[in-house]
């Protein structure tokens, strides 16, 4: 069999099915990897929404919060509506608008928090209308840590650079670390994205990521993958061998007709 499958007349269409046997058994890995990488995320989320209300003051401020991403949390302080900036691209409902990201002034420290404030319809994201949006006073906010978003999620665009003294009004993405480099105040490396409220039934429309925590398609795709790869390892030397018995020789020594 070793013969036939290296003979003159099957070399070639050999190593297609061996590069084809490498490219499914590594899609296969590729998909075990992922599926380690979902679990791996959804324990961290597990871990940290099960933890309880973590309040943002103090020598808090000062902790691994990027860590903490998921995990509930509670800041009281002032917001800052001067340098507040939006997300495009935002739908609630079916309708296509902004989310508002507002600093906070973090009560009794001289720290300051971006908290997503919910979304606004796009008719009335412009800045100069926002101020009808705004909450005057002492606020105590509740929601969730959320991390800073340095790329684009899959098929978004990252923001473009701004020039020096330049600052943008309307991003695509929670790029913190970017964001306070256009401000004047100590922003925390993390955001807060706040939690719906009942009581609350005005805009912004307030609202928490949905999550996803299932392990995803990953492993049906990889047992597919090491499939394909079982039927082709198989499949392939039982091919040569039926084409060997059918032009009447041994299959170890058969001078087969090159396959069209």
């Amino acid at each position: 069999m070793a013969k036939l499958l290296f003979s003159k007349q099957w070399w070639w269409s050999t190593l297609l099915v061996f590069a084809a046997l490498a490219v499914m058994i590594r899609l296969g890995i590729w998909q075990l990897d992922r599926l380690a990488q979902r679990r791996a995320f959804n324990a961290r989320v597990a871990a940290q929404q099960a933890r309880p209300p973590f309040e943002l003051a103090g020598s808090a401020l000062d902790a691994d919060l990027a860590a903490m991403e998921y995990r509930a949390v509670t800041v009281t302080g002032s917001y800052d509506h001067s340098q507040e900036v939006a997300l495009r691209n935002q739908v609630h409902d079916g309708q296509p608008g902004v989310r508002l990201l507002t600093p906070l002034l973090i009560a009794g420290t001289d720290r300051a928090v971006l908290v997503d404030r919910g979304w606004i319809p796009a008719d009335q994201a412009a800045p100069e209308q926002r101020a009808q949006f705004a909450e005057p006073g002492t606020v105590v906010v509740r929601g969730v840590i959320r991390a800073s978003q340095s790329q684009p999620d899959f098929g978004g665009v990252a923001d473009p650079p701004s020039a020096p003294g330049e600052r943008l009004l309307t991003w695509n993405m929670a790029n913190v670390a970017r964001i306070t480099q256009q401000t004047t105040l100590p922003l925390l490396p993390v955001y807060v994205q706040q939690a719906p409220d009942p009581s609350w039934q005005r805009l912004p429309a307030r609202g928490l990521p949905e999550l996803d925590l299932s392990e995803g398609p990953h492993l049906g795709y990889a047992v597919q993958w090491f499939v394909f790869a079982a039927v082709l390892l198989l499949g392939y030397p039982r091919y040569l061998w039926q084409q060997a018995r059918a032009a009447g020789a041994h299959p170890a020594t058969a001078q087969l007709e090159e396959p069209i």
